[in-house]
């Protein structure tokens, strides 16, 4: 089995050495990494020909001195117009610099004319290329063996509204951006911190996608930082579209349901987890940052429970676990009773069952099983139809469809409603992605109950557990703080303390700083 592995493997790897000299054979031809030409005009057109003379591709030409030739390259709708008509082009155009040469003009040009505030040079054409690809301003002088490159972003970009998918009733109502620098600034905005740190990585041989990894020094552990960095730097594909990319690729497991790392789309979060040790990892293009290390407690945390006194998350937190093990097994449950264990049920409530499935032609198994993708279909079909339309979805599955089938004697009123409760509980979770693993295995503990009644739920029940024990991320064990046990980090798990309390960072992130709040036994320490 080993060896089959390891044959694999190198097959593998094989594969992706091929495909990485294949893009970069690609990359060189389209784009050499040629020296700048003696002219501004010949490079503009080897950067037109290159991009295949695109009708966005804006080439302004013009001369100064009567003599020195300057071309002005940028793509249109990508970049600031105010700033490269005001900034660059009216007072190079609007220079009265006579008999000048082209060295004097450059160093004109970068210290006093140009009023851009970010500017660097280019030494290549490729460099040149990528810079216009990146929303970039070039500009190329008559004479001068280098280019300069002014940041001039400034794309068309959604405004700051409220994350749907993690709407609170108390805190703050923004959420992350699809652009990455408005992302950063909500960040920046709450976190002051010297010691807050960004490294940016370009992903992606074609996309050139920006991706940055957040983290605060001397509170995350710096072997956790280094390992996240070195699997952004091993991920060798063509193009990165969102963050659900480089979570595949990054993360410690593939084979499981579980997701090994959150993603969430509210800036106070991205904050929260950066002071507990955490790392972040925004991408350009999506307002989902992933945070990692995950363990799988988090993902029932909302960011409202600590907005909200203590005892009130501390409810609603159980209410959360009680409605993750009714989505999980309430339909379960349902069959092994009325298939291999009526006798647990009450007397009445036997009866009662008994003369509702009367008329049902099909077995409990069966009938769960129709009813569960049922409503799977009609909660995908109210996702994808366009906002009206969905809720009006939601009302006839539930009611018009529920009654008929129900009159027609093709399921029992029994089914319905734990159908009903399984989908509701569903709900309660506030992370999209751990609501859709325990859906995935909901059906998993049918067929064990249609198979082996409560004795294959008590299998199921413990062949999970002992693949959540085992799944690690980035090193942290995915069921701390309860496998393995610690009591001080209990204190935000499934029940929350008051704030006075949690004095400590959690230890299963290993932080290099781990007093988050000076309490009486801490300051103590730290005096002495």
């Amino acid at each position: 089995m080993k060896k089959s592995y390891r044959i694999w493997r190198l097959k593998e790897q094989r594969k992706q050495r091929m495909l990485d000299e294949h893009f970069e054979k690609q990359m060189e031809e389209a784009v050499s990494p040629e020296a700048i030409k003696p002219t501004a005009k010949e490079n503009a057109d080897f950067i037109k020909n290159v991009l295949g003379d695109c009708a966005d591709l804006v080439t302004r030409s013009f001369t100064i001195g009567e003599e020195i030739g300057c071309a002005v390259l940028f793509i249109d709708e990508l970049v600031n117009k105010e700033i490269v008509h005001n900034f660059l082009l009216r007072p190079m155009i609007n220079s009265q610099e006579k008999q000048i040469g082209a060295e004097e003009l450059w160093t004109i040009v970068t210290q006093s004319m140009v009023e851009v505030g970010e500017t660097k040079e280019a030494d290549d054409l490729k460099t040149a290329v990528e810079a216009i690809l990146s929303a970039d301003t070039v500009l190329f002088i008559d004479g001068m063996d280098k280019a300069l490159i002014l940041g001039t972003k400034g794309w068309a970009a959604r405004s700051v509204s409220e994350p749907r998918a993690e709407a609170v009733v108390r805190g703050p109502r923004e959420g992350l951006s699809e652009t990455m620098c408005w992302s950063l600034a909500m960040i920046r905005h709450r976190l002051r911190d010297p010691n807050f740190r960004v490294k940016y990585f370009t992903l992606g041989k074609r996309t050139k996608t920006t991706v940055g990894l957040l983290y605060i020094e001397g509170i995350s552990d710096s072997h956790i930082v280094k390992k996240v960095e070195d699997r952004i730097n091993e991920i060798k594909v063509d193009g990165v579209l969102e963050s659900g990319y480089i979570e595949e690729m990054i993360q410690d497991q593939i084979w499981t349901p579980f997701p090994l790392m959150q993603n969430t789309e509210r800036p106070d979060s991205v904050v929260a987890h950066l002071l507990e040790g955490k790392v972040a990892i925004l991408v350009e293009g999506t307002p989902h940052a992933l945070i990692a290390p995950a363990v799988f407690s988090q993902f029932y945390y909302s960011p409202e429970d600590y907005y909200e006194k203590y005892y009130q998350t501390t409810f609603l937190r159980f209410i959360r676990l009680i409605s993750m093990v009714s989505a999980l097994l309430l339909p379960a449950l349902y069959i092994a009773f009325v298939s291999f264990h009526p006798e647990m049920i009450p007397a009445n409530l036997a009866i009662a069952m008994a003369a509702g499935r009367a008329s049902v032609p099909f077995t409990a198994t069966l009938e769960v099983l129709l009813m569960e993708i049922s409503v799977e279909i009609l909660r995908e079909a109210s996702i994808r139809l366009p906002g009206p339309i969905g809720p009006t979805i939601g009302i006839v599955g539930a009611l018009v469809i529920g009654n008929a089938v129900v009159s027609a004697g093709l399921v029992s009123p029994a089914i319905v409603i734990v159908v009903g409760l399984t989908t509701i509980s569903s709900y309660a979770n506030p992370s999209y992605n751990a609501a859709i693993s325990i859906r995935l295995l909901r059906f998993l503990f049918i067929i064990l109950a249609a198979t082996f009644g409560l004795y294959g739920i008590t299998l199921g029940t413990m062949l999970l557990i002992l693949h959540l024990v085992q799944l690690r991320s980035f090193g942290v064990p995915y069921m701390a703080p309860f496998a393995p046990l610690n009591l001080r980090d209990l204190r935000d798990s499934f029940v929350r303390v008051p704030w006075k309390w949690m004095t400590r960072r959690p230890a299963a992130y290993r932080p290099s700083d781990t007093i988050r709040k000076e309490g009486r036994n801490e300051h103590e320490q730290t005096s002495s």
